[in-house]
């Protein structure tokens, strides 16, 4: 079995300001040639440092990914430390040029002459075409292994590796075949998902079980090794069988499907439309209900009533309730969502109201507190929670998340 390695060239991606998604990306597509990927590096902008990372990457793998560092700038340096990495001279290429040149040609721009480093690449490499970008990558082979440079721009990475790469680690393909799929839980925490698995997560199992956590929205994810593309297709479809009936109604999707999304599907097939009334949430159930495509189709639209005098304003709510009860009260929240489908005339609402900190909270109504209403035809439920006072970003995303997974559970999935 042939194995990957990584190396990630930035130091955007050092200092924070830029994610690595380029890596989790290509782990998923080995995996599916049957590699796997057995370390991943991130280098800054220097060529000893690149060289380095590819010396130990070169210990383990077989198949070396790079990717950044191709662009045109002094910076943009990968193509000279693979050349020093492989002890061989950096070689001007005219036909890379002309295609560069074309590039900007076409759009009726002239090629600012930095864009001429962009032409060279190792002796004995071949240029790997990109058809959305100026800079070419790379493909050099030295001691059985393959040197695979891309740039670090996610759009031109996914294009370059489909294009060129896929086909060639398709006719290489040799040993079992690894596949993954993914069940998406929300309602209770990783421990008691866990423990209702039993053995069924342990080490060394095929198919293998991993669970990650995102604001209370639980993954767990399936790793079937097999000797071919089907079987490796009917052991997770078996696993999620078997998982679906042991977690019930914690499962929300089996098909790589978000909250908002799964609760999009149930609204249009039910023919009900939704509004939304946000105190603590400032539009963030908004934003991941509009994020859907097509969500225009049951989304009627919603309030951010942060203040008092907005809910009065906007919602109708009872000046009374307020003084009485406060703002972050299960009355409030009732009287938000039935303000929010009196006022759009949607057949469901959602409304939130909290404390998301750092400070607001007491004795009696801590951060993290947050009254959640569903309002469906008749039907209203107002749900007490609190979260962990870890942080105010936490605390909104889990309110948001909550809401919807709690209209999914009334709506009868």
């Amino acid at each position: 079995m042939k194995r990957a390695c990584i190396v990630s060239v930035g130091n955007e991606l050092l200092n924070s300001q830029t994610v690595d998604t380029n890596a989790n990306w290509l782990c998923k597509q080995l995996l599916t040639f049957g590699i796997p990927t057995e370390g991943i590096w991130i280098a800054g902008d220097e060529i000893e440092r690149i060289v380095s990372s590819l010396k130990q990457a070169a210990e383990i793998g077989d198949i070396i990914f790079i990717t950044g560092g191709l662009g045109p700038t002094e910076d943009d340096i990968t193509r000279q430390a693979l050349a020093d990495f492989l002890g061989v001279q950096l070689e001007f290429r005219q036909e890379l040029l002309d295609k560069i040149e074309a590039f900007f040609k076409a759009r009726k721009l002239a090629m600012p002459e930095i864009n001429r480093t962009q032409a060279y690449i190792p002796k004995g490499g071949d240029a790997i075409e990109n058809p959305v970008g100026t800079a070419p990558g790379i493909h050099a082979a030295a001691k059985g292994k393959d040197y695979f440079c891309l740039p670090g721009v996610p759009v031109e990475m996914k294009r370059m590796f489909d294009d060129t790469i896929r086909g060639r680690l398709e006719s290489q393909r040799s040993g079992p075949i690894v596949l993954t799929g993914r069940i998406s839980c929300y309602g209770a925490g990783e421990s008691v998902i866990a423990q209702m698995l039993g053995d069924r997560m342990k080490r060394g199992r095929n198919p293998l079980i991993n669970c990650t956590v995102s604001g209370g929205d639980i993954t767990l994810h399936i790793v079937a090794q097999a000797d071919n593309f089907e079987q490796a297709q009917q052991m997770i479809a078996e696993q999620k069988r078997e998982l679906g009936e042991i977690l019930g109604l914690l499962v929300y999707s089996t098909e790589d499907k978000s909250l908002a999304e799964v609760v999009g599907q149930l609204l249009r097939q039910k023919k009900i439309t939704l509004a939304t009334a946000e105190s603590c949430t400032g539009g963030l159930l908004g934003k991941y209900i509009t994020d859907i495509p097509g969500s225009s189709d049951y989304y009627l639209g919603g309030w951010v009533t942060y203040s008092n005098e907005a809910k009065i304003r906007e919602l109708g709510v009872a000046e009374k309730l307020l003084q009485e009860y406060g703002a972050v009260s299960e009355p409030v929240a009732r009287a938000m969502a039935d303000g929010a489908v009196r006022k759009s005339g949607a057949g469901a609402a959602l409304a939130i109201t909290g404390i998301a900190g750092p400070g607001g909270g007491s004795e009696q109504k801590p951060v993290g507190l947050v009254y959640i209403a569903v309002k469906n035809g008749k039907n209203m439920e107002v749900r007490e929670l609190r979260f962990a006072p870890f942080s105010r970003e936490m605390i909104r995303q889990r309110a948001a998340l909550s809401a919807l997974n709690l209209l999914r559970l009334e709506l009868g999935v």
